[in-house]
């Protein structure tokens, strides 16, 4: 048995200093790193990045000037925070506040921060809620992901977690040969009675099942425990082998996999969120009893999509909303952001997008 860690996909955030008198600096190693920031990340911050600008070489009379690209720091009081998840990239503008000489200062610009970019962000004031959020996105948590990969005779089984990933076993499987009356084992069995043990021996959370061509849709018929079936992901690789692990981590089904824990999470307290409203009355939702329930000092969890804060802040709105949130934190209040991706996320933007769990029972 052998263990290799993981250099290239750490899939969390490295905090490459200590937050000091408002200062962190900090590297993306993911695009699930650029959802945490595009939340964190807000006008008024000074973000400081490497960029890379184009430069005209030779005087403006030439007809054709060589255009050249420089690298430079340049630090920016951040004034809009741009994030697609389709663009793998965020985008963060405003007005450049420190740069090289040749480039003017209070004159506007973009940095784009992207997997792999290294950064510094100041607040002059950071929130607990976004300290809780730059925890949890460096924090190298124990996910327990089972990969399964596999071809018509031989598969290979590794237990996926933060700082790395194990082989656990390397399978040859005894495949029936044409012309032979004996009967033999199947080999999917084999690889089925595995997974069943690995499951519940490594108490796994999910199970990535990869293969070239369609052995993965063949096995997965194949299985008939409900429980296991709903735990698996299915994945695409070009070969089996120690190679393809390294290539499944870095397929799109994996970070999916990974971003499916959040949501879950976020779903469930969505959940907790209705049962209060219809049941117990420990709940208040839309800006106008949000706002009420933080004036009388009754939020326990502030719950917010992150549809609702893009929207505000596009449509130039967004004070009220922030001053909430600053509110909440201020009286001890969780704040809990909300993807509108999931089905928990789309309820709450049913309710106005902010809902609010509390203390205690409102008066009105």
């Amino acid at each position: 048995m052998q263990i290799f860690c993981l250099q290239a996909e750490k899939m969390h955030m490295k905090q490459l200093s200590a937050l000091k008198k408002g200062e962190v600096r900090l590297a993306v190693d993911s695009t699930e790193d650029l959802w945490y920031l595009s939340q964190i990340i807000e006008k008024g911050d000074l973000l400081k990045s490497k960029t890379v600008r184009k430069v005209k070489i030779g005087g403006e009379e030439e007809r054709k000037q060589a255009v050249k690209k420089v690298s430079a720091s340049i630090m920016i009081s951040v004034e809009k925070v741009e994030f697609h998840e389709y663009s793998n990239m965020l985008r963060v503008s405003g007005t450049i506040l420190e740069a090289p000489e040749d480039v003017p200062k209070g004159s506007y610009h973009t940095l784009s921060i992207e997997e792999g970019t290294a950064f510094t962000i100041t607040k002059e004031n950071w929130l607990k809620y976004q300290t809780d959020w730059l925890k949890e996105a460096c924090a190298k948590k124990d996910y327990r992901i089972l990969l399964c990969i596999l071809d018509r005779e031989e598969a290979i089984f590794a237990l996926l977690k933060r700082q790395g990933y194990k082989i656990l076993s390397e399978i040859k499987g005894d495949v029936q040969k044409k012309g032979f009356d004996e009967k033999k084992p199947s080999f999917y069995s084999e690889l089925i009675k595995l997974i069943q043990d690995y499951t519940e021996r490594h108490s796994i959370q999910k199970i990535i099942v990869a293969s070239p061509a369609f052995w993965k849709e063949e096995l997965f018929r194949e299985i008939k425990d409900e429980k296991i079936k709903s735990m698996i992901t299915q994945a695409t690789c070009s070969s089996v082998g120690k190679n393809a692990v390294e290539e499944v981590i870095k397929r799109p089904e994996l970070k999916e996999v990974l971003k499916q824990e959040r949501y879950a999470r976020e779903a469930n307290k969505v959940e907790e969120l209705l049962v209060e409203i219809s049941k117990n009355g420990l709940a208040a939702y839309g800006v106008d009893e949000v706002e009420k329930a933080i004036s009388s000092g009754a939020v326990k969890e502030l719950l917010i999509t992150d549809s609702l804060i893009r929207t505000r802040k596009n449509n130039g709105d967004f004070e009220k909303i922030n001053m909430l949130m600053r509110e909440a934190d201020k009286m001890k209040g969780e704040i809990m952001i909300i993807s509108s991706e999931h089905e928990g996320g789309k309820k709450l933007d049913g309710l106005g997008g902010i809902a609010a769990l509390l203390r205690f029972k409102m008066s009105y």
